[in-house]
């Protein structure tokens, strides 16, 4: 006769095995999930207060022209720094042309011009370059003007569009471009696993070329927010959301089902709230300045905003940042491409 009515059965399970159980149970993966999302519910929040809730100036390029060493203009270039605490890095020119191409060349966030002999000061700002930029440079000339008793005219040299105000628009289409971008990815590897790994990339293509058609058709012929050069505008946020979903792609095949962590983490944590486009790069907590330029956010933002408001002037470098992330994820995602979890056989059947 056994011991027990139940034999092993009857046997309460060791915390070993308990364990065990709950290793091998969808309930792990479940409870580490809970974690991560509510870290990342507090780190999203943090990412976005810290970068945009409290922009500061640190180091604000602009261009001069006049009489500006007199000591007129210089006690009023030095009441605007004090009211900006911040610098406003003077680069002399010429004239005003050489001046006005630098603010569309995008090296510079103003023209500052001080005649000779006068006590008046024509500070012309770029809403364009930025508008949080533009804003705090007006108001800190008028303060400046006010303290120096100085005279001072602001105009604004480049606006921003009327259906885009706040200068949020490009922001926004560059944003959706970068999530849209990567959750195809995700839907792909959920809903359409065997893709093997060239089809994988052509549909990822395939839906980059039509998402950034929409996001642009919509923006501009539908709610007539922007006027797009459109082609262009087409055509960068269809890289930008085959990058993004490259990217994706590229830590899944690394990190296999954990791979949205380090995308959300890359593009949304720390690349959307240092792109410059809903806070100027001046205005930016100086690494997130530095840092944003070469994320995929970034350079989006940067290459739409060159497209449709500094058209003849576009950059090489914003294309550069691009077109290095999608390369590097496209070839870690073929060369280790056995390590991705989706795919199938190509090879012909065995006999059963």
């Amino acid at each position: 006769m056994p011991d027990s009515p139940h034999g092993e059965h009857g046997r309460p399970p060791t915390r070993a095995e308990r364990w065990t159980a709950f290793r091998e149970s969808p309930f792990l993966p479940a409870t580490v999930l809970l974690v991560i999302l509510a870290a990342a519910a507090g780190l999203f929040a943090g990412s976005y207060t810290y970068a945009m809730a409290n922009p500061t100036p640190h180091s604000i390029p602009a261009a001069v022209t006049g009489a500006h060493d007199q000591p007129a203009a210089r006690r009023f270039i030095d009441g605007m720094e004090q009211v900006l605490h911040a610098s406003v890095k003077l680069r002399p020119y010429d004239n005003r042309r050489d001046a006005v191409r630098a603010v569309d060349e995008q090296r510079v966030f103003a023209v500052v011009d001080a005649p000779a002999g006068g006590r008046t000061v024509t500070l012309e700002v770029s809403g364009a370059s930025g508008a949080t930029v533009a804003q705090l440079l007006g108001q800190a000339a008028v303060k400046a003007g006010e303290a120096t008793g100085t005279t001072v005219a602001v105009h604004d040299l480049k606006p921003l569009q009327k259906g885009d105000p706040r200068g949020l628009a490009i922001f926004y289409i560059s944003l959706a471009a970068v999530i849209v971008g990567f959750v195809g990815a995700i839907q792909l590897s959920v809903h359409a696993p065997a893709l093997n790994p060239l089809e994988r990339i052509a549909f990822i293509v395939a839906y980059a070329v039509l998402g950034g058609f929409t996001i642009a058709a919509v923006v501009d012929w539908l709610l007539a927010a922007l006027r797009l050069p459109f082609v262009e505008s087409w055509a960068i946020l269809a890289f930008t959301m085959f990058t993004t979903g490259m990217v994706f792609t590229m830590f899944n095949t690394l990190v296999g089902r954990w791979a949205m962590l380090p995308t959300w983490g890359l593009m949304v944590l720390l690349g959307n709230p240092s792109s410059g486009g809903a806070v100027s790069w001046p205005l930016l907590p100086s690494p997130l300045g530095t840092i944003g330029r070469w994320l995929p956010p970034g350079a989006s933002v940067n290459a739409q905003h060159t497209a449709v408001y500094f058209r003849g002037h576009q950059h090489a470098f914003p294309f550069l940042v691009l077109a290095g992330w999608a390369v590097v994820s496209c070839a870690v995602f073929l060369i280790w491409r056995h390590r991705h979890p989706g795919g199938r056989p190509t090879g012909a059947a065995h006999a059963a």
